[in-house]
């Protein structure tokens, strides 16, 4: 069925309204607590992971067992480090908030290091360090980021003893103590009778009451409203919080309890998505959001022999079909938002995801990234660790699977209003309408993106490193979140304006077989105050021709100036007038046509020198960003632009 979803052309044009409402479907709170009570394995009999050697060497690969014993090895050099108070306030003080994260996931990875160790040579030989890592984390005063400290009453530095804070990574060092009473408890309690009692203790004290009490603090848990929209960290925080609880919650009536209360927050995440399933936030994010969200299914089924779960319900279909849908080739992405352009995608996650709805597609996909992109340790230095569980026990099965890279012709998801299409000569194009209210949003209303056989093009830049500056009222300071440094015009000097208010409307699309079509009116993202009558932005990919991107618009007065931005990490080439080069590192070239009565163009590197910019160096892999400027001559009151992309 999704395979004909996915393939379908359609041959009308249809006006699109932007989705913003929650739908009730509430898949997972239909299971009541007699049901959850019935269905869930006692906690002493779910055993969903291998624990001594023979179970560890029947169920994984030879040469993941002896990698995770040499990760162990390793980690019983170091010693654990507890973060200073002066790391902690780095954050207040200067906005940096990469070293005491470091610091911390650091001491989390070595620990886990130790207790995979551990359980597969099962001989004492790591207990004594596994006893000193669980012991530096119960003694910390805070188990999340300090860049999260800000919904305590003292706001952020210090965390706060006695404010109780719970974010991603609270919940994911949870897991971490959780993972290690199960996989070491016997080993541990030989040393102490008092470390798994403490891990039991911290876990119940930090995460368990707060969220079980008081879950109504959390905007990411709806913040007491059940009609909300909330982004990842809701899918995120519960499968970290229902994992603590299957494994560590002795209380049986408590344990079924706190299932009943997970599924009925995680059902708001399920709520807020639009009929085709996708994510404003991008596929970057999807593998912390989507495939999160799978995280929790997948624990449900499991603690329930396969009694609780909802893997036939075609919003949890097209939730994970978007992932290769928004697949353009190789590593790259269709990235929107805060997500990357590039990533190296789970493959084993994704085969198991597609297994589970019954997706072809999404398995072959799987099969393909992990054969492409396969990891040398799916644990190592990461989050999600029920889930690089789950993928060692299935690495086998996906090594096995036919992979195929799916690169789909044709892509509408018109809830979040993106749309992609591939020409044949290789040309692949994205845009996307929205607003300007997404969840980690750009201003980018009107966007586009080109590749050439995979490559980037023109391009949207992403995401830099977070500071203090990246989630406040700064946000929109920092160059690459704003319209001027995405592929669109700025007019009178004035960029797009952010918040949902700030909308494309009067959306269309339509495709076939010789090309696909998308149009908008961006002219609310500007506001008022720069006097839009219309602002028409059409996107036409002709299969055998190329790209054209036309913008009609009408002012209320004569504008006083205008420009038009692309973005690359090409070699630019603008000597010619009327044509702007694009050089590809093999030779190959893309041309961007307009017209030179009306434009001159111009080309600036951008500086990467601020705190912000250090990403980007990974991003595209050291290569320079260029913006290209095109400078309107006419500034006619009303117009006609066009813009022509071919090879």
């Amino acid at each position: 069925m999704l395979r004909k979803i996915l393939l379908v052309v359609t041959l009308i044009t249809v006006n699109y309204s932007l989705h913003s409402q929650t739908i009730d479907r509430n898949l997972l709170s239909k299971f009541s607590l007699n049901e959850i009570s019935t269905a869930l394995i006692a906690k002493d009999q779910w055993k969903p992971f291998p624990t001594t050697p023979a179970e560890w060497k029947g169920s994984v690969p030879d040469t993941i067992l002896r990698q995770l014993l040499k990760f162990g090895e390793l980690a019983l050099k170091k010693p654990f480090q507890s973060v200073s108070a002066s790391v902690a306030l780095e954050y207040l003080r200067t906005g940096d908030r990469e070293e005491y994260q470091k610091q911390s996931f650091s001491k989390r990875n070595q620990l886990m290091d130790l207790v995979f160790a551990e359980s597969i040579e099962g001989k004492g030989r790591f207990a004594e360090a596994i006893m000193n890592g669980v012991w530096s984390i119960c003694e910390e005063s805070f188990w999340g980021a300090a860049a999260h400290l800000g919904t305590q009453k003292a706001g952020n530095g210090l965390p706060d003893v006695e404010d109780i804070t719970v974010d991603l990574f609270s919940a994911e060092t949870g897991t971490v103590l959780a993972m290690a009473d199960y996989f070491t408890g016997t080993a541990l309690e030989k040393l102490s009778k008092l470390i798994r009692p403490r891990i039991y203790y911290e876990v119940n004290r930090r995460i368990f009451i707060p969220l079980e009490n008081n879950s109504d603090r959390y905007g990411y848990l709806g913040g007491g409203k059940r009609n909300v929209n909330v982004n990842n960290w809701n899918p995120w925080v519960i499968s970290n919080w229902m994992a603590c609880n299957l494994l560590l919650e002795k209380d049986v009536a408590r344990r079924n309890k706190t299932v009943q209360h997970q599924l009925s927050l995680v059902d708001l995440y399920i709520n807020g998505l639009g009929e085709d399933g996708a994510t404003d936030e991008g596929p970057g994010y999807w593998f912390a959001a989507g495939a999160c969200m799978f995280d929790v299914l997948t624990l449900l089924d499991k603690a329930s022999q396969g009694k609780l779960n909802i893997y036939k319900e075609p919003i949890i279909q097209k939730m994970g079909a978007y992932i290769y849908q928004s697949h353009i080739q190789g590593p790259y992405f269709i990235n929107v938002a805060d997500a990357a352009p590039r990533i190296t995608p789970d493959g084993v996650m994704l085969y198991r995801f597609g297994k589970a709805v019954h997706d072809s597609l999404m398995q072959q996909f799987g099969s393909w990234a992990y054969h492409t992109y396969s990891v040398s340790k799916p644990s190592h230095e990461s989050f999600y660790r029920t889930r690089a569980l789950f993928n060692m026990l299935a690495i086998q099965e996906c090594n096995a699977y036919p992979p195929k890279e799916v690169m789909v012709r044709d892509v509408w998801l018109p809830d979040i209003q993106l749309m992609a299409a591939r020409l044949n000569n290789g040309l692949y194009l994205a845009s996307h309408a929205g607003h300007n209210g997404e969840s980690h949003n750009h201003n980018d209303v009107g966007d586009i993106l080109v590749y050439d056989e995979g490559y980037p093009v023109i391009i949207d830049v992403g995401a830099g490193t977070y500071t203090s500056k990246t989630f406040s009222s700064a946000r929109y300071s920092l160059w690459f979140n704003t319209s001027p440094y995405h592929n669109l015009p700025t007019i009178n000097g004035k960029e797009q304006k952010a918040g949902k208010n700030y909308t494309a409307t009067d959306v269309k699309y339509s495709s076939n077989d010789n090309a696909a079509q998308f149009s908008m009116n961006i002219s609310k993202a500007w506001g008022d105050d720069v006097q839009i009558s219309k602002w028409v932005r059409t996107v036409n990919a002709e299969r055998k021709k190329g790209i054209t991107v036309t913008d009609d618009y009408e002012m209320k007065q004569k504008p006083e100036a205008l420009t038009q931005s692309f973005m690359t990490t090409c070699n630019v080439n603008i000597d010619l007038p009327g044509r702007i080069v694009f050089e590809e590192p093999n030779g190959r070239k893309v041309m961007l046509d307009y017209d030179v009565k009306k434009w001159a163009a111009s080309k600036n590197k951008v500086p990467l020198t601020q705190p912000e910019d250090a990403k980007f160096a990974g991003t595209w892999e050291g290569r320079d960003i260029y913006r290209v400027v095109l400078t309107n001559s006419s500034l006619e009151q009303k117009g006609k632009f066009s813009y022509l992309i071919s090879k």
